[in-house]
């Protein structure tokens, strides 16, 4: 088995966010990756799709899940028989329904360690948010579907600590553990982000970064 956190930095430079152009070229950019993953050029019509639009290579023993923001692409990729993967990559920065999004759809734990100083952590924010979305992206379900995802923090445990970065499992009856990683990156401008990882279908393991961009981030 292999797995794998691809990851390419496009610019120091301020991006905007909302340009068609720019995240065209994000899209282009985690093509390449999964093209120099899988050793052959692939295009958009190479990548089928499940019924609730998970992506995956028709006839491959690879599954991966891509995400960008701001100025990063990210490939989560493992090679294996019955192996998935899910992957959310997210810009930190102010959200105006930050809170709003916590409220809506946090447990009451996760918004308590969110909470918890007596102010809003941006920073805890990202980190749940990213992996409630690497979970559904590991499933195959939408943003709608975000009560299905599991709490990651609860009374017991109420810190979001090494060990579950490393390993964190949940126990589904019937379904593989899924275990997940959490990083944040860091640029010499001052540009953060978050990104989550998941696996299913095998004992915990920590993916191997990769970078395929000249620049890269300061992974913690």
């Amino acid at each position: 088995m292999s797995y794998y956190l691809n990851l390419s930095f496009l610019s120091n430079k301020p991006c905007y966010l909302q340009k068609a152009e720019h995240k065209k070229r994000l899209s282009a950019e985690a093509l390449r990756i999964l093209s120099q993953c899988e050793s052959r050029i692939l295009t958009n019509e190479d990548i089928a799709r499940e019924a609730g639009g998970r992506p995956f290579l028709p006839g491959s023993d690879t599954d991966f899940s891509i995400s960008h923001s701001g100025n990063l692409a990210a490939v989560s990729l493992v090679r294996g028989k019955g192996l998935r993967t899910g992957c959310d990559a997210e810009l930190v920065r102010p959200r105006a329904k930050a809170k709003e999004i916590a409220e809506e759809f946090f447990t009451a734990p996760e918004r308590k360690y969110i909470e918890s100083g007596g102010s809003f952590n941006l920073t805890r924010f990202y980190q749940i948010w990213t992996l409630k979305e690497c979970f559904l992206k590991l499933r195959g379900f939408s943003v709608f579907d975000m009560s299905s995802t599991p709490s990651f923090i609860n009374d017991a445990e109420p810190e979001l600590h090494d060990q579950f970065r490393e390993q964190f499992k949940i126990d589904d009856a019937g379904v593989s553990p899924v275990f997940f990683n959490v990083y944040q990156l860091t640029g010499n401008a001052g540009e953060r982000y978050m990104v989550a990882t998941a696996i299913e279908g095998t004992e915990a393991e920590q993916p191997e970064i990769r970078w395929f961009s000249k620049d890269s981030l300061t992974v913690s």
